[in-house]
Formats: C-alpha cells, structure tokens, sequence
C-alpha cells in the first residue's frame, strides 16, 4: 500500500493548488531517481517542458472554473482553447498536426477529458484538466494490482454518479477480488480509510482530486483497446540496464594499476596493461576519426552515392509521370500496375536494366534479369552454378515431407561422383557439405556453405564479366531504342493526325465555295 501513503501526503500539500489552479507548472517533481533505467525519460522530459509552458498563467492555456446551474466545474480548459494555443505557441500549420501531438500527451496522462476514461482530445468545448505532476509518468509509477483494488473497492463506498465503475472496471474488480480473496478485507479496510480522508476535503478539492485519481489509472490499467503508453520497450530496457561494453578504461582502473613512484606495479594482472593499450588504440582511431576502420568521410560518400543511386527509384523521392506512361505512386495507390510491370519479362523498361548494373542481388531478383543472365552463363558454359544456386533457395521453401528427396536429387546433379552437372567448388566447402550430408541428411541448410561459394564465385567472376558485355550493353541499348522509338512515332501519329486534319478541313472549306 505503498503507493497510497505516498499519494495522500503529497495530495495534502498539493491541496490548494489543484483547487484554484490545478498544475500551475510552479511544482515540479523530480525525477532524477528513475532517469538511470527509465528510456522514455527523454520523451518525457520534452512533454513537460511543454505542459509548463502551458500551465504558464501569463501566455499559457486558458484554465478557468465553469460555472452551471446546480455546481461548479474547477479547474478545466477546452479543446479548442488547447489547441489553438498549440498551433499558435509550437508554430504548427496543421489542425490534424497538433491533434495528434495533443492525443499522445493525454495518452500519457498530462492533461485528461474529465467525462471520459479514453484519454484523446478533441477541437471542441469538452472540458479537459491538467494532471498534477505528482501523478506524471516522469515519476516512474509502477502500481500493483493491490493498489488498484483499493481505488476500485473505495469508488463503490462513494455514492457519487461521477464515480459509478465502468463496465471494464467492474470486471476488473470481481477478477481482482478472486484473485485476493485471502486478503480482500485488508483491502477493503484500507479503501475503507481512504475513503473517510475524502469526505474530509473540500467539495471542489474532491472533485478535482477524484478526476486526477482516475486519470492516473485510466493510464496505468487502460480501456481495453487502448494503448498502454506505460510498456516499455524491452530491447530498450536491456540497453539501460545492461549497457553495452565499452572500450574506455575507468579511471579508477588506470590509477590503480599505478603506484607511488608513478611505474606499473610488477604484481598487477597484465589484463590491466592490455586495457590500457586498448584505450590507447581507440583513441588513436577516434583521432584519425574512423569507424570500424574507415574513415567517417568515406563513410559519408558512401551514403551519399546509395541515397543518390537509388533516388529514381523511390516513388516518394522522384514520383512517376502518368504523361509518360508510367503508373502512379504503388505505395499510396491501389493499382497493381506497377509491380506487374516489374514481374514482366518482355518489353523490360530502361530502368529496369540499369538497376541490374546496381549488384547481383538485384539483378537476380528480376525475372528478366535472371534469364538474361542465365542466358550469359550458358554462353561461358557455367550455368550450373545459378542453377544450383536456384535449387539451394528452392530448397529452403519446400515442403517439409520432400526435403530429404531434393536434397538427394541436388547432391547426385551438381555434387555426386558421376554429377550430370558437376559445380566448381573448393575442397573446403566440398568436404563440410559431405559431412552434413552423412551426419543429417534431411535438413535444408545442407548446402548452404556451397551456396554460399558459388554465390561470390558469380558476383566477383561472371557478375562483372556480364556488366562488361555486349549483351548487356546490346540490351541495355535496345530498351533506351524502344523507349525513344515510341516516343517519336506519338509524335509522328500526333503530327499526322494534325496535319489530314488541316487538309481534311481546308478540302471542306474549298468545297462549299465552289458550291
């Protein structure tokens, strides 16, 4: 019940600000305790600094008490008045653009609807309320189930329609009574007790405490369906918590591997003197600023070439031209056209064939690339090698029943004694990819080391044989023909048309005058 003595001392002192002027942005909780692990401290640290600006009383959001017939709503601000303070404040264009910067901050608990247990935001007249900061995520809250049977348990003591469970809420608190029946009267004694605490508060404290208490669980335990903000990303957890090894030797450490006359003490570990020299080599590599060896410059242009190489083929970066017969964007459009044209091996486009000049990856992912490849291979009579490489991927898909089969079949065509297409490979790979067929026959990674060599044997030999080509520049040269060839002949058929049209006309013309 941790949590509960911490929230009633703190609410006792935040009593009279959240009645006038709930989250005045004067109070600021730290949060220094929790920054060591917590990895979205960054995030949250960013939210703040804009909540303070808006519970700024000079130029932030517009907080007021509204007024009813019967009762008084303290402490909200509207929608719309939130909104506009955004756009005006943050320099934001776009309605939908500050909507949803909206919608993530309530949806992590900064300010909250006061009617609804969904934690969005509008551009209307609901009234919303700002959390206190005691109740930020900053804080690093991590509620038991126990603490939220209490606050169930103590809202069915309070005869109140605002305070009525939801649906969700009610399961919740039958599943949560099953589950702590040993102790359910504990429980109900403490929501017991916290419920006479509230009777005590003034009306308008009441109220705006009850609302903050509710969003702070419509936070923690959410409606279902919604998103829970308060998971942590566990690749990210692990990274804060278990830091990964650095190079750099502690301070601590290079002093204590010394001694008083400044030498290395004979009786240290040589580890120590090896992590010096280990420091002394990366900072000499940080001075010549290089990464895993290379130059970050170098590092720089490589980038630099991939983004630009590959600029023209990015529907986002370089969108297509309907005028030129291109289909529209294939990422935001639902016409398949594009990824047809892709798949189709006659009337292959010029760019098509210049991206085969990018690496073999891709040009053995194009169906008309692997075939004119295919083609060159058979020419220098080492076809085999991408067939065996095809049956090695084949392989990889095949039912789980025909794998020992196909393993047999590749193993007696491309690597048997009397092999109908025996494959060049080195006796290294030839002696692992014997042993995995005698030690598991019926696996479908036997051939990968094999594979593997046959792979860099084409890309670094018959790769950039084929680049070098007349057949590929043959190839090349002939789609950029096809290309500028219908270009014209629309030109001709629209310069014709143009030109019977005239004469056509200009006959009509002579015809009526004679007549």
């Amino acid at each position: 019940m941790a949590f509960y003595a911490r929230r009633h001392l703190k609410a006792l002192t935040e009593a009279s600000n959240s009645a006038g002027g709930v989250g005045d942005g004067s109070q600021n909780v730290s949060s220094n305790h929790c920054e060591s692990w917590n990895p979205n401290q960054i995030v949250y640290n960013k939210m703040e600094q804009i909540i303070e600006k808006m519970q700024d009383e000079q130029s932030g959001v517009p907080v007021r008490t509204v007024k009813s017939f019967m009762s008084k709503i303290p402490s909200v601000f509207t929608g719309s008045d939130l909104i506009s303070w955004m756009m005006r404040e943050l320099e934001l264009d776009d309605q939908a653009e500050s909507l949803h910067l909206a919608n993530l901050m309530a949806s992590h608990g900064y300010f909250f609807p006061i009617d609804d247990h969904v934690l969005s935001v509008k551009a209307d007249s609901t009234f919303y309320r700002f959390q206190t900061p005691y109740f930020w995520p900053s804080n690093c809250w991590e509620p038991e189930n126990t603490d939220y049977a209490v606050y169930l348990c103590k809202r069915t003591m309070q005869n109140k329609t605002r305070l009525e469970l939801a649906d969700y809420e009610a399961e919740n608190l039958a599943r949560l009574q099953k589950m702590f029946s040993r102790k359910w009267e504990f429980i109900f004694m403490q929501a017991e007790a916290q419920a006479k605490v509230d009777k005590k508060r003034d009306k308008l404290e009441r109220k705006v405490l009850d609302s903050q208490e509710r969003a702070f669980w419509d936070v923690h335990r959410p409606v279902p369906g919604s998103v829970n903000t308060t998971e942590i990303d566990i690749k990210k957890a692990c990274r804060m918590n278990k830091p990964a090894k650095s190079t750099k030797v502690k301070i601590s450490t290079h002093f204590a591997c010394q001694v008083g006359g400044g030498r290395i003490s004979p009786h240290n570990d040589s580890d120590k003197v090896e992590a010096l020299k280990r420091e002394c080599e990366f900072l000499r590599m940080r001075l010549d600023h290089r990464i895993g060896g290379v130059k970050i410059s170098k590092i720089c242009e490589s980038y630099y070439n991939h983004f630009e190489q590959w600029s023209d083929y990015d529907p986002f970066i370089s969108p297509p031209e309907p005028s030129k017969g291109m289909p529209q964007n294939p990422w935001i459009c639902d016409n398949p056209e594009f990824w047809e044209m892709e798949r189709q091996t006659k009337d292959v486009p010029c760019r098509r064939v210049k991206k085969w000049g990018f690496s073999l990856k891709e040009l053995l992912k194009d169906p008309a690339g692997r075939e004119q490849f295919y083609k060159f291979l058979e020419k220098e009579f080492s076809a085999e090698n991408i067939k065996f490489w095809d049956a090695v991927q084949d392989l990889k898909s095949v039912h789980s029943r025909e794998v020992a089969y196909r393993v047999q079949e590749i193993w007696t065509e491309y690597l048997g004694t009397d092999a109908n297409c025996p494959i060049n490979i080195d006796s290294k790979s030839y002696e692992i990819t014997k042993k995995n067929m005698e030690n598991n026959p019926s696996s479908r990674w036997i051939f990968d080391e094999a594979a593997g060599h046959v792979y860099q044997l084409m890309k670094n030999d018959s790769y950039p044989r084929y680049l070098r080509s007349d057949m590929y520049k043959e190839y090349l040269n002939g789609t950029k023909k096809k290309t500028s060839v219908k270009g014209f002949r629309g030109v001709i058929t629209n310069f014709s048309g143009k030109k019977v049209g005239e004469q056509l006309a200009q006959n009509a013309t002579n015809t009526s005058s004679v007549t």
